[in-house]
């Protein structure tokens, strides 16, 4: 029996922050050290940090991590620590994972699969590196073993399979079993996205079972570079079970998650299997020769049943209400990093009263409160620091109203019902609301364009016009006392409004970042009920938000005589996301989405969901030069319309006229 403790460390990084990254990495390592954890994994590319886009090109960037590598050898006296960055080798730059042990750099792999779907582009920057293929690196004089590489590190095999690589169907890690491997790290950057973490739990616990090795998985915490949040998730299975599974969404720099594995157990597992076939026996195989790099180093044995591990997954993990505990926390770690790398003072959100502004409240409220109730006053204050004067605020409610402001901006179109629902929210979690008229501001507008047409403008004539200058006339108050209070403006646009433009330019889509762009109207408005009655774990419920559940959403900008409602100037939200789920998501053309919702609604004739799918078809294509437009926002999940992250669609085409015209 050989039991050996390896560790995970999720870490929220910044991209070239070259100083910070390095301490966070620091830390992990000598919090590894603590635990008696012999073998550490660290996310991809952890040393730049993922999200540096097209900086990757620069030379500075690889020669500055390089450097940064070299400053961390030290540090790995008496422990084994694998982690990304990327290398610059033979006039193309690749992603790699590197190996220090005791103190040396053993070897660098090169990633072999890269991210090219969805919001990733790793083939902008990367290059593949060739199955099998092993060179060497010169640096400072001397050669580092770099390509596909298996390090064997006293009896231990220990392997890679770099984020990406454990998704495919030919993994690495089939490779390094047929060597012996006893530990195969996977440091990830692997973005949030509903039910994605299901996934990952899958291939870890496949990964150790069919490799008979032990699975290390490490990922990346935060939102670090804007759109995409990473949910910090950090698994250790072994012999096909999971044996440490990490807290996610935590707001510390660095989590660590570590287990004993029993090498031998996890050998004998693969003699017994029938199927497996180690290097040597494999038909047609070449030697392994100068793809193993070893090395000398002795394991601190481990005599006693562990400690609990302090990172162990919340109960919520496995409630009944995963997704809308995943999109509370995702969002509030969002927000909350997103202002403390922007250097910004607070929130400030213009509160409707309706769904989606108290949706956005409830959320930076949740930033505010998640993040003291986890860093405690002075960590929370040190996160913040610069903001003055924060530590003695720093608690409960008085941090709410003092970094959160709310700003009721209502017209005559406005309802009291509106008017009260937003003071309940405001109050319910302890904003600071402001409340004023931008009516007079709306009809000087008006006035001044009739004047200077010779005509009244008119509701009958001007309908749309008039709506979208009352929205208008909203932003420039708002945004004042935002830059007055140095504080970032949210705007509140859903996915659902995105998709068909349903949103009033330098209107209600005002704003530096947009939390609720990610998830369509129909689960939003499904959460803030459940937030009504339930709320997250830990948090509770927000009953105020019964003022908001019981209206019909409205943007209330025609007269109150025409009881405007959303649904009945689109169409029902269920059918409208059904049919930007079909389009969106499985590319179905207007004619499949059309038999998609017949069959989902019966309850719905023939003609209205004919006509609604007709008008999603063209809003969508009217639209496209709004979303090129909107706010940055999260990437929650896959059905995500943000063209500069995942939906990309022409400015300018037919319309799909054609296809719209055979329904």
């Amino acid at each position: 029996m050989k039991t050996i403790r390896v560790g995970a460390a999720a870490l929220n990084q910044t991209p070239l922050d070259w100083e910070g990254n390095l301490a966070r990495i620091e830390s992990s390592i000598e919090a590894a050290r603590r635990a008696r954890v012999s073998v550490l994994c660290l996310p991809e590319a952890c040393i730049t940090g993922y999200g540096c886009e097209d900086a990757f090109h620069a030379e500075f960037v690889h020669e500055t991590a390089w450097a940064q590598l070299e400053k961390l050898l030290p540090r790995t006296k008496g422990i084994i620590v694998g982690l990304g960055l990327p290398v610059f080798h033979g006039s193309a730059l690749f992603d790699a994972a590197a190996l220090l042990c005791g103190g040396e750099l053993l070897g660098v792999a090169a990633k072999k699969y890269l991210a090219g779907d969805g919001i990733h582009y790793e083939p902008r920057w990367f290059k593949a590196w060739a199955p099998g293929a092993v060179d060497h690196l010169r640096r400072a004089g001397s050669k580092v073993p770099f390509g596909d590489l298996m390090f064997r590190c006293g009896e231990a095999g220990i392997g890679f399979e770099i984020c990406e690589e454990a998704w495919v169907p030919n993994r690495p890690g089939a490779a390094l079993a047929a060597k012996g491997v006893d530990i195969i790290l996977n440091p990830s950057a692997s973005h949030f996205a509903f039910g994605k973490m299901e996934t990952r739990r899958r291939f870890v616990i496949e990964g150790s079972r069919a490799f008979g090795a032990a699975y290390c998985y490490a990922n990346l915490l935060g939102n670090e570079a804007g759109r995409v949040i990473y949910d910090g998730s950090c698994l250790v299975a072994s012999e096909g079970r999971i044996l440490a599974s990490g807290r996610r969404f935590g707001f510390a720099d660095c989590s660590l998650t570590w287990a004993d594995v029993d090498l031998t157990q996890n050998r004998m597992g693969r003699a017994r299997s029938a199927s497996f076939a180690p290097w040597s026996c494999a038909p047609g195989s070449a030697s392994s020769e100068g793809q193993v790099v070893s090395r000398p180093f002795s394991f601190p044995e481990i005599r006693t049943a562990p400690a609990a591990d302090p990172a162990a997954a919340a109960a919520w993990e496995s409630g009944p209400a995963l997704k809308e505990e995943e999109f509370t926390r995702a969002v509030a770690l969002g927000l909350f990093d997103y202002l403390r790398r922007s250097r910004s003072h607070g929130f400030v959100v213009s509160l409707s009263g309706g769904a989606d502004s108290s949706a956005t409240t409830c959320l930076a409220a949740f930033s505010l409160r998640l993040a003291l109730s986890d860093l405690g006053p002075k960590g929370l204050a040190e996160k913040l620091r610069h903001v003055r004067g924060l530590g003695a605020a720093a608690e409960g409610r008085t941090l709410t109203k003092r970094l959160l402001t709310c700003v009721y901006q209502g017209t005559e179109n406005s309802s009291q019902a509106s008017r009260e629902a937003a003071r309940a929210v405001a109050r319910g979690i302890g904003a600071d609301l402001i409340e004023w008229d931008v009516g007079p501001v709306n009809a000087a507008y008006v006035d001044l364009v009739s004047k200077a047409l010779g005509r009244p403008l008119t509701w009958r004539e001007d309908d749309v016009a008039l709506q979208n200058i009352q929205a208008r006339s909203r932003a420039p108050g708002v945004w004042l006392l935002a830059n007055l209070r140095k504080s970032l403006l949210l705007a509140t646009s859903d996915r659902s409004e995105a998709a068909v433009g349903y949103a009033t330019m330098d209107g209600d889509t005002c704003g530096g970042l947009s939390p609720v762009a990610g998830v369509d109207k129909t689960f939003l408005l499904s959460w803030l009920a459940w937030l009504e009655k339930k709320g997250p774990e830990g948090l509770g419920p927000v009953p105020e938000l019964a003022a908001v559940t019981c209206q019909r959403p409205t943007p209330e900008l025609r007269p109150p005589s025409a009881s405007q409602a959303a649904e009945d100037d689109l169409m029902p939200y269920e059918v409208l996301d059904a049919v930007e789920r079909a389009f969106i998501l499985e590319k179905r053309s207007p004619a499949d989405a059309l038999r998609e919702v017949k069959a989902r609604f019966p309850q719905h004739c023939e003609a209205d969901l004919k006509a609604w799918v007709g008008r999603f078809f063209s809003l969508w294509c009217q639209n496209q030069w709004k979303r090129e437009r909107y706010a940055p926002s999260f990437h929650l999940d896959d059905q995500n319309v943000d063209p500069r992250s995942w939906c990309r669609f022409p400015i300018l085409s037919s319309g799909l006229k054609k296809e719209i015209a055979e329904l």
